[in-house]
């Protein structure tokens, strides 16, 4: 735990791995609003805060005390590209580096094995949404999936979704087909048989640093459904491992879903892509090897900088 001035006393080099966008933020961890991008001043605050400026007075502080230039590293082209927009931090070098996985971990299992453990239905089309909180969080767009499902009414025969991290509520949307709910999942055994058990996932997110899940269900071999947007570009390669729709369309998320479950050879096709992907982007190896060479190139800069100031 850092503290704000803590970070910028620091005299060593530094390599900082981005989470999310409070680096180059105020107090904000996610937003929407641009302040990010000009500066947070007086005359662009959002109308619907008020009183003290906590975000202005935390971005005031990063811009005092944050001097020495810092090496980032993102886990996504989109915070990447948010980092040299962004006011605080643009002239700071930036290297795209992906979350990595343990894939020989995060494998497939038999899918009627893992439906017939998890006491789901054998024999239908199966998709699969999941966020902590479940449909709570404004970001994972629960909503927007909510009205592409509902064009699918009687189009997919069987189609049954599955939601983990979400106790049933106490009304259940009432979609035409089953609906189940996981509740909070305690261990990753269990979140490997899901990603298993289903045959495509949906992510319609709007903003993550990462898509974990879609690169965990890449790694059982599921195909990911997801708006062209954000971070999920970096893991779904359209028509060859998911389908990425055109931003928050709700009608081209339903067509994404529809095309991938139409056809079991494509289906098989994509879930074989889908875990071809995750073993050649996102293995430690792999990852591990990236932020070395990150590592060695910040050290040669520092060695010279060394050098040249040497009397």
């Amino acid at each position: 735990m850092l503290s704000i001035h803590d970070i910028g006393a620091i005299k060593k080099p530094i390599v900082w791995t981005l989470h999310d966008m409070w680096a180059f933020c105020g107090a904000e961890h996610y937003t929407e609003e641009s302040r990010w991008r000009e500066g947070y001043f007086g005359n662009n605050r959002p109308a619907y805060e008020s009183g003290f400026d906590l975000n202005c007075w935390v971005w005031n502080r990063k811009r005092l005390h944050w001097r020495r230039p810092v090496h980032i590293v993102t886990p996504s082209h989109w915070l990447g590209q948010c980092v040299r927009e962004s006011a605080l931090m643009k002239d700071s070098p930036v290297t795209v580096i992906p979350n990595a996985l343990d894939t020989s971990r995060w494998i497939p299992v038999n899918k009627p094995t893992a439906r017939q453990l998890l006491h789901l239905p054998p024999d239908v089309p199966l998709l699969l949404f999941g966020a902590m909180g479940g449909g709570q969080d404004p970001r994972k767009e629960y909503d927007l999936l909510l009205k592409s499902l509902n064009l699918l009414r009687c189009k997919i025969k069987g189609l049954e979704l599955l939601v983990f991290g979400q106790l049933s509520p106490k009304e259940v949307p009432d979609l035409g087909f089953p609906i189940h709910y996981t509740g909070h999942l305690h261990d990753d055994v269990t979140l490997q048989l899901l990603y298993s058990a289903a045959d495509v996932m949906v992510v319609p997110s709007r903003q993550e640093a990462f898509g974990q899940t879609a690169s965990e269900a890449h790694a059982c071999g599921t195909p990911v459904v997801a708006f062209n947007t954000g971070c999920l570009p970096d893991i779904v390669d359209h028509e060859r491992t998911g389908y990425l729709a055109q931003p928050f369309d709700t009608d081209d998320l339903a067509k994404g879903i529809e095309w991938v479950l139409a056809d079991k050879e494509r289906l098989q096709r994509l879930g074989h892509n889908a875990r071809q992907k995750a073993v050649e982007t996102f293995t430690y190896p792999i990852v591990a090897s990236q932020y070395q060479k990150v590592y060695e190139r910040v050290l040669g800069k520092e060695c010279n900088l060394l050098e040249n100031n040497l009397p």
